[in-house]
């Protein structure tokens, strides 16, 4: 499959379930979430809507079928944070290196930018030494995009009877102003761009 049959679009109500059924395996087979139990429908749709309130919320389509998602959401809750997001991204197992993470995140990029967002942070599970449930892939993509690491905590995670580090990453969308403007919502920029076509 090819990146020009792909399309990005916002994430909707029924796409909840199959975005589930791309993040469960994440959860039982590897430590690339510390999640234990995969979340309940009603949980995870939770989780999505509560995003929207102010985040972008993108899954990568083809043919109907939806191949991976990325999200933002609140790096701190702290006023101050206001300028910065933490970023997630989850790809079906059959569609990874495939550049379909990388056109999900230039479009979370392009609509975070719009937000005036200045900071994007990735935090990431890594392993001391790669096994069958942690690679280093999330990190080798992420540098990929012009993150940098800036942080590590050691054996801060604890799944399938191993000890993992975490990691964060940075990436700056511009410079650092005095009295930035305000940031806005994902609902804000979403009219404006309705209103425009």
């Amino acid at each position: 499959m090819s990146k020009e049959t792909v399309r990005i679009r916002t994430v909707q109500e029924g796409d909840i379930e199959k975005l589930l059924f791309i993040y469960a395996p994440y959860v039982k087979k590897t430590a690339i979430t510390f999640e234990y139990e995969v979340p309940s429908l009603e949980e995870f749709a939770g989780r999505v809507r509560h995003t929207l309130e102010k985040y972008p919320y993108f899954v990568a389509e083809a043919e109907t079928e939806i191949l991976g998602y990325a999200y933002a959401g609140p790096f701190h809750e702290r006023a101050a944070y206001e300028w910065s997001c933490e970023m997630s991204i989850y790809l079906r197992q059959d569609s990874k290196r495939q550049g379909i993470g990388r056109l999900l995140y230039e479009t979370l990029e392009k609509t975070l930018k719009a937000q005036n967002i200045l900071n994007l942070y990735a935090c990431i599970a890594y392993p001391q030494t790669e096994d069958e449930y942690l690679t280093r892939d999330s990190v080798r993509f992420h540098e990929r995009m012009g993150y940098h690491l800036i942080g590590e905590f050691h054996q801060c995670g604890y799944k399938f009877g191993r000890w993992y580090d975490m990691v964060w990453m940075e990436k700056h969308l511009g410079n650092h102003k005095a009295d930035p403007p305000k940031v806005c919502s994902f609902c804000e920029i979403y009219s404006l761009h309705e209103h425009a076509e």
